[in-house]
């Protein structure tokens, strides 16, 4: 039986060989999502200056104090993420999942995100 400690662990090793081969520029940000039982994160991060460049997650107020750790909530983190890239002047991001299978709530950020301005 695979223990709660052990996906994580292998969630990192994962997310670690995945960064080795990818990052973000001030030109096309990297895209990352962070989800916890509770919560769904996502940052544009320009790795050649390591700087956030924007944030939403479902602690923010605009997302309100509904149910926070389903794809409802991811889809709404996705909307929002996706508007404040636009309104600093992204278009296109590289999508980096943090190691998650894309499927779920890193899915339903994803194609919300999609639907509402981010090309990746």
């Amino acid at each position: 039986m695979i223990t709660k400690a052990d996906k994580n662990s292998v969630r990192r090793k994962r997310h670690a060989r995945v960064r080795a081969k990818l990052s973000g520029t001030e030109v096309r940000p990297r895209l990352n999502v962070f989800r916890s039982s509770k919560h769904i994160y996502a940052q544009l991060i320009d790795d050649a200056n390591s700087v956030t460049l924007a944030s939403a997650s479902t602690l923010d107020k605009e997302i309100g104090s509904e149910a926070t750790g389903n794809a409802d909530a991811a889809r709404k983190v996705g909307e929002l993420i996706a508007k404040r890239a636009v309104e600093k002047g992204y278009k296109t991001v590289v999508f980096d999942r943090g190691g998650y299978l894309f499927h779920g709530r890193v899915k339903a950020l994803a194609d919300s995100a999609r639907e509402n301005g981010l090309e990746f």
